[in-house]
């Protein structure tokens, strides 16, 4: 089995749930749920999608990795760790929803001193997509910081608006699985 059949096998059985009536971040209801935590902290799930996330980011020649935490914090992690293994190193960063209180008051962790994102090239990433609402607000804390950011890599398209919401604003949208992969009657 390829890595791209191997994870889409972790997700199913790990993260999809069919049934029932799910509330979905950007409000909607669903009776569709991906719950992509158990497969980003499954020691394959985060070898298979940090090396996907890790190699679609040196293939648009991106300097970083970053997305809003919580959800991105494990992606961003395994990126950091499997580009290393690669031997095509990606730097990780993960934004707040609210500056700490205390420290440094940063609302965007994982550069040191003296470091900046100014100039830099920066894939979002996400866990699972729908209208696309929390990946903007990250690009927006990004693009302040002085990030270019052209690009969002997903684990799952909910294909529910996103991929339009992000063409409007000048964003490419990938996805690593869509919403329809996962039944013929998810279309």
């Amino acid at each position: 089995m390829d890595d791209q059949a191997a994870l889409f096998s972790i997700i199913k059985e790990r993260s999809f749930r069919q049934g029932g009536e799910f509330t979905l971040v950007s409000g909607r209801k669903s009776t569709i749920y991906f719950n992509l935590k158990p497969t980003m902290l499954d020691p394959e799930g985060a070898r298979l999608i940090g090396a996907a996330v890790a190699a679609k980011a040196h293939e648009l020649k991106l300097v970083y990795v970053g997305g809003l935490a919580m959800g991105a914090v494990p992606l961003v992690s395994a990126t950091a760790a499997m580009s290393a293994v690669a031997g095509t190193p990606v730097k990780a960063i993960f934004v707040r929803k609210e500056a700490k209180g205390h420290g440094t008051q940063s609302q965007i962790e994982g550069l040191a001193e003296g470091e900046s994102l100014t100039g830099q090239s920066l894939l979002v990433v996400e866990d699972v997509t729908t209208t696309g609402g929390s990946a903007m607000q990250a690009i927006s804390i990004l693009r302040e910081a002085g990030a270019e950011v052209e690009h969002v890599l997903t684990l799952v398209d909910r294909q529910e608006g996103a991929e339009e919401a992000f063409r409007q604003a000048g964003i490419t949208l990938h996805a690593l699985f869509r919403k329809s992969d996962f039944g013929k009657d998810l279309a």
